[in-house]
């Protein structure tokens, strides 16, 4: 049975926050997206049988709180999302868990935040959207954050969130917005910049989880370390660029279902540091697992993705 780490929810209290993200979809689409993420029962159950999953790991779909101007009321709702979740998972604790909901405008506040749901509600973590009003996580600001975040050893899965200003070269091709690749390089680049900023050289224990097979991070190893010697005036860095992806990157198979970049990514960060997913419900459940249960490695390899190394990152019962 596999263990899931990028499935989605969402409660009404959510819904203005998720339309600021939400790709440009029909409204019958928009309809059954909302639907499955509102369901905590029989639809969602069918859907992880379908891909063999035994847990999912359930996190707020995005850009949550995180969208909201004001830092008292995204406070507020973030609390009671994650109170919300509690009681679901609750409801079904063999199936369910969950990853903590945080108001990153104020960065005390998302450590206590953090700290009262991984103690108190039993959460295995985080899930983070990307920047907050423009303001990305290498911000010294949030040293504090990752502090109490390294002393409760729980990962931060950094997901996606729409660009602060679009890049240039994205405009007037409104095929590649979103999830088709805009997300994808903001992705990448808001990890590298806690990598160059020095985050990992300070908190060397932090646990990063990226989605969508590392937002194709594991094919750029060499060349970082390559074009990083180039650079005059860096900031210095302990390590090789590389080997804070090696260190502190996990990623999943989130919404990309291909033996090719998996194997790749195998080759370039260790089998320790590949989990499945599926990114419920904005990709299919059965293909996904089907993808698992058939790409071209060893049993050995398929567990350790599968599942072991979510129970080992995530301190699950087994």
């Amino acid at each position: 049975m596999k263990v899931a780490l990028e499935e989605h929810f969402i409660f009404p209290e959510f819904l203005s926050y998720l339309d600021m993200a939400m790709p440009n979809v029909s409204a019958q689409g928009r309809t059954r997206i909302i639907g499955a993420l509102s369901d905590f029962g029989e639809q969602r159950l069918a859907a992880m049988d379908a891909a063999g999953v035994g847990l999912s790991v359930l996190s707020i779909s995005g850009p949550g709180v995180q969208g909201e101007t004001d830092t008292a009321v995204a406070v507020k709702v973030a609390r009671k999302g994650n109170d919300m979740l509690a009681e679901q998972i609750a409801k079904q604790p063999d199936r369910y868990a969950g990853f903590a909901h945080l108001a990153m405008q104020d960065p005390k506040g998302a450590g206590d935040e953090l700290e009262r749901c991984v103690k108190e509600l039993g959460f295995v973590g985080s899930m983070v959207n990307g920047h907050t009003n423009g303001v990305y996580l290498d911000d010294a600001r949030y040293d504090p954050f990752w502090e109490r975040m390294q002393d409760l050893d729980v990962p931060l899965y950094l997901h996606p969130g729409d660009s602060f200003r679009l890049p240039y070269v994205l405009e007037g091709a409104p095929e590649l917005l979103k999830p088709t690749w805009e997300w994808t390089v903001e992705t990448s680049s808001h990890f590298l910049r806690l990598v160059f900023s020095g985050v990992f050289d300070r908190f060397p224990r932090l646990k990063i989880v990226l989605g969508h097979m590392g937002e194709a991070l594991p094919f750029y190893l060499w060349r970082l370390d390559s074009r990083a010697e180039l650079i005059v005036g860096k900031r210095p860095l302990k390590m090789a660029p590389s080997a804070y992806l090696k260190r502190n990157l996990y990623i999943t198979t989130s919404g990309v279902c291909d033996d090719a970049p998996m194997i790749a990514s195998l080759s370039s960060l260790g089998m320790d540091h590949v989990m499945f997913s599926v990114d419920y419900p904005y990709e299919d459940s059965a293909t996904a697992g089907k993808f698992l249960d058939n790409a071209a490695v060893d049993e050995a390899t398929r567990e350790k993705v599968a599942r072991l190394n979510a129970i080992s990152l995530l301190k699950l019962r087994a």
